[in-house]
């Protein structure tokens, strides 16, 4: 998408038609306050002209009131998930109240009326295409005046728009099916194609991000692992981890090192700003909680966005109720996930949106931003359920905003749309065989062996926890507020407990654990990836040290129905795949009866390969089952849609690119290949990229 140079007359009239959309959005809104106030008590308004009066004063105080509570109260606006504004929105609207009738309204009266008005605006202002977009982009305009004077070029920037999960035949289906229709626009005038590739094992965000924003994913073999030698547990959900994670894979040379910006990301891309970026949320020169105070500026926004997130918690219960009617296959969705939920889907889905458009107004290069709600609502609902495809539809709604804003960049635009990783679909292994894999492991080891399979800290706890954090780094006095109002509720990993508090604990048992102390034997899943380590006995260890300790462990992990396949070093031939039926010995591809990874992809040996070349592989390796007709997995965790392993619509990510960028020389593979397509092509576009360390290439 390109833009052209601004048009003067074409902008005078989108300026009319904003003005004149917004007077209709005034007079929806008195409409509204004169037909509530004559069946609310207390609040007296007599007549459509003092209505009128009240909606302009609640607009003045909007804004000159609320960008000063943004700056001292944003901390505690976001703590409260946005609840903190519908109690100033009240205030104002009992003010405002006040000043014109002189009525005395009553508190819970102007509570009803800042609701009722609140819904009626997100609604109409919807239908009439008035979201917020260009007041933000004012905002934003006379904040970045003299960055976008340096910025004005004919080089055309890139914005990365990450869809967390999506596979490219899911992409496909929605196309055909409407529910991305700015998408389907964009290929059908061939402005851009669809490009297929293969991510890496371990098929998940941690290491495709490290892939594709640092250039490297070397060591990373699953969302979680263990490293013996250091004893230590690491999480790709955590603040330190992540830190750590970018640390060893970081040269400098990430995708957005120059003049770049990472928005919601699990790691940076060596980019000098950033936002919501879980690896640099404590890096106070990189990572910045300014970036959302021009987002919130708008008196409406944090109201706006607190209706939609209670919205979409209604829908999220009405799927549940009808899948559960309705016999289907489902994991429970109870609890406070209708909460994390809409945090994903709606909250941060609203500030990449914004942070984005703030991007493209300035004139940033490159911009690479994640959006996670499909991931999150595909693992509990289905890759294809209807709750999962209306998040898609929203995002693609993101797509035709920023779209938009184009024209009023210093800058053409180019907007890639792609994803990490895929999901595949599968009803999990406790649903299946009525164990997991950690009872499962526990019943064959010899002598009840100790297992120890810490509880999993869902990937979403993490994103919330490392925000938080953002904004409770920031030297501001509102910064200062949310450090204090947060230091019960994110742990030192700068993960949000909640009902992680018990798995941060265990976490950090482990780590903290005397080598005579450590576990047994620990069990860990990543999706369809079981990892199983026996931290007492130093190295890698071999089927034959395993036999001593715990025989017929592996041949019953092998054999059960459920697993595909159990990868695990032997003395005398190396790495060796082992099924139920067969076996297949990676140093020359050779199968002794049934190939166990036939049916995981043609590159499914190259990957294992590689996996067993990392120092942090386990001592086991473990996959769920594929069943190749249903292309379904076997997740040891429990989710519907999962990822993490091999097999299926998980290792199949897309790019939705511009039709002018170049044809690749062959299939890409593996997310780090992927780095090095993206920067070629904005190397074509003119745009500079760092260049990659010799050693690296």
């Amino acid at each position: 998408m390109t833009t052209v140079p601004i048009n003067q007359p074409a902008a005078r009239r989108r300026l009319i038609g904003f003005v004149i959309r917004v007077l209709a959005l005034g007079l929806i809104q008195a409409l509204t306050l004169w037909g509530a106030a004559a069946i609310i008590p207390a609040i007296d308004v007599p007549s459509f002209r003092a209505a009128l009066v009240v909606v302009i004063v609640l607009a003045i105080f909007g804004s000159l009131v609320w960008p000063l509570i943004t700056r001292l109260l944003l901390p505690l606006t976001v703590l409260t998930f946005g609840l903190l504004s519908l109690v100033a929105t009240t205030a104002m609207v009992w003010l405002s109240l006040e000043i014109v009738d002189h009525s005395e309204p009553t508190v819970l009266g102007s509570f009803f009326i800042a609701i009722l008005m609140t819904v009626v605006s997100t609604i109409a202002g919807t239908l009439l295409d008035v979201d917020g977009d260009a007041y933000h982009l004012r905002v934003v305009r006379r904040r970045m005046r003299k960055s976008r004077g340096s910025n004005e070029t004919d080089v055309p920037g890139v914005i990365f728009f990450e869809i967390d999960g999506l596979g490219e035949q899911i992409l496909r289906e929605a196309v055909d099916a409407g529910y991305v229709p700015t998408i389907a626009r964009w290929l059908a005038d061939g402005s851009h194609r669809i490009i297929g590739w293969e991510c890496d094992l371990s098929s998940q965000t941690g290491a495709s991000q490290a892939g594709l924003l640092l250039g490297s994913n070397e060591n990373m073999p699953a969302f979680r692992w263990y490293e013996k030698e250091r004893g230590v547990l690491m999480v790709s959900s955590s603040v330190a981890d992540t830190a750590e994670m970018e640390r060893r894979a970081s040269t400098g040379s990430g995708l957005l090192a120059v003049d770049g910006t990472s928005r919601g990301n699990l790691l940076s891309g060596d980019a000098p700003r950033a936002s919501a970026t879980l690896s640099v949320v404590r890096d106070k020169q990189r990572s910045h909680s300014s970036e959302f105070f021009a987002f919130f500026s708008d008196p409406s926004g944090m109201t706006r966005t607190l209706v939609l997130s209670v919205h979409d918690m209604a829908l999220e219960k009405l799927a549940y109720w009808r899948q559960i009617r309705s016999g289907e296959e489902h994991v429970h969705r109870g609890g406070v996930y209708p909460l994390l939920r809409a945090a994903m889907t709606v909250v941060m889905r609203e500030l990449n949106t914004a942070t984005l458009l703030a991007d493209i107004v300035e004139g940033v290069p490159v911009s690479y931003s994640t959006y996670v709600g499909y991931d999150e609502v595909a693992h509990h609902s289905g890759i294809r359920a209807p709750d999962a495809l209306t998040v898609l539809k929203r995002l693609d709604r993101q797509l035709l905003r920023l779209e938009r804003a184009l024209p009023q960049a210093p800058r053409p635009y180019e907007i890639v749309v792609l994803s990490d990783h895929g999901q595949s679909q599968g009803r999990p292994f406790r649903q299946r065989c009525g164990k997991t894999l950690e009872e499962v492991v526990e019943q064959a080891c010899s002598a009840g062996g100790a297992v120890t399979a810490p509880p999993a800290v869902a990937e979403s706890w993490g994103e919330i926890g490392g925000w938080l954090t953002e904004l409770g780094s920031d030297d501001s006095a509102g910064g200062r507020m949310m450090a204090r109002a947060t230091r019960s509720l994110i742990g030192d990993d700068g993960v949000a407990l909640g009902p992680g508090r018990e798995a941060q604990e265990q976490h950090q048992a482990i780590t903290d654990a005397a080598d005579s102390e450590r576990p047994e034997v620990i069990v860990l899943a990543s999706g369809c990836l079981g990892l199983v380590s026996f931290p007492r006995i130093p190295g890698r260890l071999t089927l034959e040290a395993i036999e001593l300790q715990h025989p017929g462990l592996v041949a019953s992990l092998a054999a059960h129905p459920d697993i595909g396949w159990v990868m695990v070093r032997t003395e005398a031939e190396g790495a060796v795949v082992l099924g139920a039926q067969g076996s297949y010995r990676l140093s020359d591809d050779s199968v002794n009866g049934v190939n166990p990874i036939a049916h995981f992809g043609a590159n499914a040996a190259d990957h294992l390969r590689r996996h067993d070349s990392f120092s942090h592989c386990p001592d086991l390796l473990v996959s769920g089952a594929y069943l190749p007709a249903e292309d379904e997995i076997v997740p040891f965790e429990e989710f519907m849609g999962s990822h993490g392993g091999l097999g299926g619509a998980q290792m199949h990510p897309f790019a939705v690119v511009p039709s002018s960028w170049s044809e690749s020389a062959g299939p890409i593979v593996g997310a780090a290949t992927m780095h090095h397509e993206l920067k070629r092509w904005m190397a074509e576009s003119g745009l500079p990229v760092a260049e990659t360390p010799k050693a690296l290439n």
